[in-house]
This record gives C-alpha cells, sequence and structure tokens, in this order.
C-alpha cells in the first residue's frame, strides 16, 4: 500500500508539472501583446539565453585553460622531483658499488697477504731440507721413501706436514702426514 501512495505522489507531480508548463505557454501566447512582441520577446531572450551562454562557455575555457595549465606546472614538478629522487638514488648506488668494490679489493689483497705469508712459512720450514729426486717446489702427496713435503718418508727427511723416521723432530703440529 506503501508503494501505491507513493506511485500516485510521483504521477500527481509530474501531471502538476506538466500543466505548468502548458499554462506558461498558453499564457505567454495569449497575453495581451501582439503577436509581434511576443515574438521579439521571444527572439530577445533566445539571443540573451545565446550571449549568456557564450560568455559562459568561454569563461569555463578559460578556467579549463588555467587547470591544464596549473596541472602541467604539476605534473613538470612531480617529474622533476622523480628525477632528483632517481638521480640521488643512482649516486647512492654507484656509492653502495664503489664501497662493494673497495671492500672486495681489500679482502682480495688480505687474502693474497695472508697466501703469501703462508708460501713464506712453507718455504722457511721446508727450506733446504729435501732428499732424493723430490724438493720443497715439487712436493710429493704420497707416503712414499723420498721424504717430501707432505708424506711420511723414510729416507731421512721430514716433511713439512709428516714425521720422518730419522727420529728428528717435526715442525709441523700434525702426527704421521696428512
Amino acid at each position: 500500500m506503501a508503494e501505491e501512495s507513493s506511485s500516485s505522489g510521483i504521477n500527481g507531480l509530474a501531471w502538476f508539472l506538466a500543466g505548468l508548463g502548458v499554462g506558461a505557454l498558453a499564457g505567454i501566447l495569449y497575453a495581451p501583446k501582439s503577436g509581434r512582441e511576443t515574438r521579439e520577446d521571444l527572439a530577445k531572450g533566445a539571443r540573451e539565453g545565446t550571449e549568456y551562454l557564450r560568455n559562459r562557455s568561454k569563461q569555463v575555457a578559460e578556467q579549463m585553460g588555467q587547470m591544464v595549465d596549473k596541472g602541467r606546472e604539476q605534473v613538470g614538478e612531480y617529474v622533476d622531483r622523480g628525477r632528483e629522487v632517481m638521480d640521488r638514488g643512482r649516486a647512492q648506488w654507484e656509492d653502495f658499488v664503489e664501497r662493494g668494490k673497495s671492500l672486495v679489493n681489500d679482502q682480495g689483497q688480505r687474502v693474497a697477504a695472508a697466501v703469501d705469508a703462508g708460501r713464506q712459512a712453507f718455504r722457511s720450514t721446508t727450506g733446504g731440507v729435501t732428499s732424493g729426486s723430490a724438493s720443497a717446489a715439487s712436493p710429493s702427496y704420497g707416503a712414499g721413501t723420498s721424504g717430501g713435503a707432505y708424506g711420511s718418508g723414510t729416507a731421512g727427511g721430514s716433511g713439512a706436514f709428516g714425521a720422518g723416521s730419522s727420529g728428528t723432530p717435526s715442525p709441523s703440529t700434525g702426527d704421521a702426514g696428512v
């Protein structure tokens, strides 16, 4: 029932507005002015309406142009800010890369120095202790009789990492070879 009263209210309002429009049109047509005066008034109203729309459209176009210009400026500012941020990020990235390269170079130099120190220590502990055909520059990796650097020999020599059978103490910390 509530639906019927609401739809009948809308229908009634629509009929009222339609009647109002028809009445206004009839009032204009049957006004005490002559037809010529009425037509001139209608034409004048149309010209004024057209002029109003023309002026208003110019104003809107100017406002839109200003908004577009302002938008372009803002976009340009955002682009500039983005470029600045990218440049700062790129500079930081390059700085990090350079730091990383420097650290790698430093560590590489430290490792190379440690390797050289290890070689020197090895040479100093094995310096001149060679027997047979093996030497410190060409170590024997097996446990043979040559007494090489890594083997435990029986030829009287003591390698850097093994103990010989000659009864002399070995300079290494290992027992009988690797």
